[in-house]
């Protein structure tokens, strides 16, 4: 009873945890979407105001993440036997398809003022500023989610931390660019620079490809149930290291949000007392969980 109660708090815990730091991501977003959008129109720089699309995704996501965590949470039930964890999956997979959005948007804008039209970009102080605090700011959160996520193991929030963490790279080549323009304005040989500014818009694009990319194929992999490489491997070695066990086979791994599944088959001694062969099958589970922890482990025994 006491096992029971202390797993239910520490599930509790986590879930209350889990929740704290979507919603902080939430909040940080909601300040630094509206301050890119404000400097961004008063300078007139589209490095920013990419910054600030890409905050406004931002924002959704986060959001998205945060239901998706309170969600999740949830015990099994008839309907879903395996627990509701997959919701973090379709979160992740909703992040995906708003950065690709994102980045289409902000690579056409930008080659169409490289292209079609010369806007005037004014560069001041709350220029840096807001992208300066953009990028404490989202160091600050992202390593949060991350601890977050390693802690809990949430995929929501592993994939909110990623999204977040290249915001870093995309606020820091906004920066170059606004410089470039800077270096542009005073001195005449270097008016190209005029153009770093759709150039480092350009590039968050490309940042913003390879993260939807990475976290795109992530997602793919746990709606699949796809196994993690490896794991199959080994605790079908650990298993039939067990003097009791003939063999080890169909083994079968899947995910549920951060929860893990094991369904396997093993050959012992058909002679032995259904006590002894019930004492080996919570050996075999306590092997599997040193391997990977907390793992809901189901063991079908076969006669030899």
């Amino acid at each position: 009873m006491q096992d029971s109660q202390s797993v239910a708090a520490a599930a509790s815990r986590a879930d209350r945890e889990k929740r704290w730091a979507a919603l902080s991501s939430v909040c940080a977003a909601v300040g630094l979407t509206g301050m890119k959008i404000v400097v961004g129109l008063l300078t007139g720089s589209l490095g920013i105001l990419a910054e600030a699309a890409h905050s406004g995704f931002d924002l959704l996501a986060a959001a998205v993440t945060y239901l998706a965590v309170r969600f999740s949470g949830r015990p099994a039930d008839r309907e879903h036997p395996y627990g509701h964890g997959k919701i973090e999956s379709l979160s992740a997979m909703f992040e995906t398809l708003l950065l690709l959005g994102t980045c289409l948007w902000i690579i056409y804008a930008a080659t169409n003022r490289l292209i079609h039209r010369q806007v005037e970009v004014e560069v001041t102080f709350w220029s840096f500023a807001v992208m300066a605090t953009s990028i404490v700011v989202d160091f600050s959160r992202s390593r949060m989610l991350y601890l977050a996520a390693r802690k809990h193991k949430s995929h929501a929030l592993e994939a909110d931390a990623l999204h977040f963490s290249t915001d870093i790279w995309s606020s820091a080549v906004v920066i170059v660019g606004l410089i470039g323009v800077a270096v542009g304005d005073r001195m005449e040989r270097l008016e190209f620079l005029d153009h770093a500014d759709a150039v480092a818009a350009i590039a968050v694009g490309v940042i913003v490809v390879q993260v939807s990319i990475k976290l795109g194929l992530r997602t793919v992999y746990s709606l699949l149930d796809t196994a993690p490489a490896g794991l199959e491997d080994q605790i079908i070695s650990a298993v039939q290291a067990i003097p009791s066990v003939a063999d080890c086979h169909r083994v079968r791994i899947r995910h549920s949000g951060p929860q893990v599944f094991v369904d396997l088959h093993v050959l012992i001694d058909g002679s032995q007392s259904l006590r002894k062969a019930h004492d080996l099958t919570e050996q075999i589970e306590q092997t599997i969980e040193k391997i990977a922890p907390n793992a809901d482990v189901t063991v079908h025994p076969e006669p030899v």
